[in-house]
């Protein structure tokens, strides 16, 4: 239980101080290099997978709904481990994903009233005149790594030609979390989940 906790307590501050100070030192778009395959670049989403749009106000509400119940799913998962003093990795996978599910929730329901918008500006924490509104917050993003730019060859149907970076998506240190936790339960799931013997 102390190790699940830990684990939640760390990565939700290590995630909401990152996007905190995100906010209030960079405009929308703006990006650092720290080295030529690591960046920090600001973007905001509506809480879906790459930024999918996801069918305006009422799409964000059902999303970040569903993301709410999803959420006590997974605590109930963790709670149900804990309990049958499941194995550690189990337990660090389920805190993991569950403390980067909630740090992206924290963004969707609260972000929207506490900011102002960041586009040609510097956010304000606590601002008298917020961007939106309870449940319609955007998800920060700033962890960017272009590993590789090259072009498509020729040959190949329809990108032939065509510009592309590997890797190519900006996230979070929430959607970091989540990532390793679905990692350990793939690469540990025989030692996390043995099989019974007949």
């Amino acid at each position: 239980m102390k190790k699940a906790i830990l684990i939640i307590i760390a990565v939700l501050a290590i995630d909401q101080i990152s996007k905190i100070w995100i906010k209030t030192n960079f405009m929308l778009g703006e990006e650092i290099y720290v080295f030529d395959w690591f960046r920090i670049h600001f973007i905001e989403n509506n809480g879906a997978a790459w930024g999918a749009e996801i069918g305006g106000r009422t799409g964000k509400l059902i999303l970040t709904l569903f993301r709410l119940f999803a959420i006590v799913g997974i605590g109930y998962w963790l709670r149900t481990s804990l309990q049958k003093k499941a194995h550690h990795l189990l337990i660090v996978s389920i805190a993991l994903i569950f403390a980067g599910a909630l740090g992206n929730i924290l963004d969707s329901v609260f972000y929207g009233v506490i900011f102002d918008h960041s586009n040609y500006q510097l956010a304000t924490l606590f601002s008298e005149n917020p961007y939106g509104s309870v449940f319609h917050g955007k998800v920060v993003d700033m962890l960017y790594f272009p590993m590789y730019n090259g072009v498509f060859p020729a040959w190949m149907p329809k990108v032939g030609g065509q510009h592309f970076t590997f890797f190519n998506a900006i996230f979070n240190v929430a959607d970091s979390a989540i990532t390793i936790g679905v990692m350990i339960l793939i690469f540990f799931g025989n030692k996390i989940f043995p099989k019974e013997n007949a």
